[in-house]
C-alpha cells in the first residue's frame, strides 16, 4: 500500500502543475484587471500597484517568480485585500467550507443509504417505488433551485430557520440539506443497484438456507459489497460536494472558500483564484486516493496496482 500511495502522490504532481499553469494563464488572459474595478487613479499609481506587485514584469516572469513562491508554500498576497495573504484567507475560510461539505456529505449518506437499501430489500413494492420516485426528484432539482426554495418554505413562510448566516448550529441544517440531498438521490440509486446485484448471489442464498435471518444477510453479508459502486462514487461526490459549495455558501451568505472563491474571480483577484484552485485540486485528488484505499480493504479481489 505504501508504494501504491507513493506512486499514485508522485502521478499527481504532473496534474497539480497543468492546473495550475492553465489557471494563471486563463485568468491573465480575461479581460479587465485586479485594479480595473476600483477608483479611476493617476497611471502614476497605477504603475505603483503594478510594480509592487509585480505586475509590469513580462508574463513568463510573473509565472515562474509565483512557481517559486509556490513551492516556498506562499500562495502570495491577496489584490483585493492588501493587508492579508492568500495563505490567512485559505486558512480562515477552508474550515467553513469543510464544516458545510461534511454535514452535506453525511445527509446524503443518512438519507440515500436507507432508501437504497430498503428499496432493494423490498423490489418491486410500494416501498421500492416510492423511494425510486423520490431518488428521481432529488436528482432533477439542482441545488439551485432547491436552497431557494427551502428559504421561501420553511425560513420565510414558518420562520423555522435563518434565511443566511453561519452563527448558531441551526444555520447548518438548510444549506447542509439542500446540497446532500442531490447526492443522497445518486447514493440510493447506486445502494438499491448494488444491492440487488449481491442479494441475487450464491452466498446470500446460501446464508438464508442456514437459517440467517434477513436482518443479519442484508447487514452482515450483503451490506458490504453492495456498497462498493457507493464507496466508488464517493470520490466525484465529494468533488461534486466542494464545488456545489460556490452556489450554497452564495445563497446562503456563507462565509466560506467557494464563496471568496467566487468573488476573487469576479474582482480578478489572480492570487487568491489560483490559491482556491489548488487547493480544491489537491482536496479532490487526496479524496480520490482515500477512496481507492477503501476499495481494495471492501473488495479483496482488487490489489494495490
Amino acid at each position: 500500500m505504501i508504494r501504491f500511495v507513493a506512486q499514485r502522490l508522485i502521478q499527481t504532481l504532473p496534474v497539480i502543475w497543468v492546473i495550475i499553469t492553465v489557471t494563471f494563464f486563463m485568468i491573465r488572459f480575461v479581460p479587465g484587471g485586479p485594479f480595473t474595478a476600483e477608483r479611476a487613479v493617476t497611471p502614476e499609481i497605477m504603475r505603483n500597484l503594478e510594480a509592487h506587485y509585480g505586475l509590469n514584469k513580462p508574463l513568463y516572469r510573473q509565472y515562474l517568480d509565483y512557481c517559486s513562491s509556490i513551492l516556498r508554500g506562499d500562495l502570495g498576497p491577496s489584490f483585493k485585500y492588501p493587508t492579508r495573504s492568500v495563505n490567512e484567507i485559505i486558512a480562515d475560510k477552508l474550515p467553513v467550507s469543510a464544516e458545510l461539505g461534511m454535514w452535506s456529505l453525511a445527509v446524503a449518506l443518512g438519507i440515500g443509504l436507507p432508501m437504497g437499501i430498503l428499496a432493494a430489500v423490498r423490489r418491486n413494492t410500494w416501498v421500492d417505488y416510492a423511494c425510486s420516485s423520490a431518488a428521481m426528484v432529488g436528482i432533477c432539482i439542482p441545488t439551485f433551485v432547491l436552497g431557494p426554495l427551502l428559504i421561501l418554505l420553511l425560513a420565510i413562510q414558518f420562520g423555522l430557520f435563518n434565511a443566511s448566516g453561519w452563527y448558531a448550529p441551526i444555520d447548518r441544517v438548510l444549506p447542509s440539506v439542500t446540497l446532500g440531498c442531490v447526492y443522497a438521490a445518486y447514493v440510493a440509486r447506486l445502494t438499491r443497484g448494488g444491492m440487488l446485484e449481491i442479494l441475487n448471489q450464491d452466498f446470500i442464498r446460501t446464508a438464508r438456507a442456514k437459517g440467517a435471518s434477513e436482518t443479519r444477510v442484508v447487514l452482515r453479508h450483503a451490506l458490504r459489497g453492495g456498497l462498493t459502486p457507493v464507496v466508488s462514487f464517493l470520490g466525484p461526490a465529494i468533488a461534486g460536494v466542494v464545488t456545489g459549495s460556490f452556489v450554497i455558501e452564495t445563497i446562503f451568505q456563507i462565509p466560506g472558500i467557494g464563496r471568496e472563491f467566487v468573488n476573487s474571480a469576479l474582482n480578478r483577484d489572480y492570487t487568491l483564484v489560483l490559491g482556491t484552485v489548488i487547493v480544491y485540486a489537491a482536496f479532490i485528488i487526496a479524496m480520490n486516493l482515500v477512496v481507492d484505499i477503501v476499495l481494495v480493504w471492501m473488495n479483496p479481489k482488487l490489489r494495490f496496482e
